[in-house]
C-alpha cells in the first residue's frame, strides 16, 4: 500500500484554522475521500481542533501533516499530526456547560480511534488516527460518534459548533 504524506505550514494566526480545513478537504478529495462523506467531515473537524490548539495555546508556527493511503479503495488509517515549537504537554480540560472553549482534546478523544503526543526537538507533535471503514459509515453513525463526546449535547450533524 502506498502512503501519501503531505504537510502545510501554519502561521500563528487564527485565520490559519480555516485555511487548514480547506487544505485538508482538498487533500482528502484528492485521495478519494469526498467532502460530503462522514469520514471527511470527521477528519476536517479533527484538523480544526488540532490546528486551533496549536495556534491558540502556543502562539507559534506549526506544521500540519496528513498521511493517508494513496488509493481510496484501500482500507487504511488516516493520520493527522500537528507539530509546534512549544514543549508544553497538551492538557485535556474539563469545561463547564457555559464555556465556549476547552473541549478540543475531548472531541479529538471521542472522534479519533487513537491519539497522543510526543516530544519533538524543542517542541511536540500531537497526532490522531482514524481508521477508514471498509464500508462507509452513514450520517447517523457519524452524528452519534460526535454527540457521544462529553459536552456536545445538541450538536448538529456536519456543524463545527455546539449549541
Amino acid at each position: 500500500m502506498q502512503v501519501l504524506q503531505v504537510q502545510l505550514e501554519i502561521r500563528p494566526d487564527p485565520a490559519e484554522v480555516g485555511r487548514a480545513r480547506r487544505w485538508a478537504r482538498s487533500r482528502l478529495a484528492g485521495s478519494g475521500i469526498e467532502a460530503d462523506e462522514p469520514l471527511a467531515e470527521t477528519l476536517v473537524l479533527l484538523v480544526s481542533e488540532l490546528v486551533t490548539n496549536a495556534v491558540v495555546h502556543t502562539g507559534r508556527p506549526a506544521v500540519l501533516r496528513l498521511s493517508l493511503a494513496a488509493v481510496a479503495a484501500e482500507v487504511a488509517t488516516v493520520r493527522l499530526e500537528v507539530a509546534d515549537a512549544c514543549d508544553r504537554a497538551p492538557v485535556p480540560r474539563c469545561a463547564d456547560g457555559d464555556a465556549t472553549g476547552g473541549r478540543g482534546l475531548a472531541l479529538v478523544d471521542g472522534l479519533a480511534d487513537r491519539w497522543g503526543w510526543s516530544p519533538e526537538g524543542a517542541g511536540k507533535r500531537i497526532w490522531c488516527e482514524v481508521d477508514r471503514p471498509e464500508e462507509a459509515e452513514g450520517p447517523e453513525a457519524a452524528c452519534r460518534r460526535v454527540a457521544a463526546c462529553e459536552g456536545y449535547e445538541g450538536l448538529v450533524y456536519g456543524a463545527y459548533e455546539a449549541v
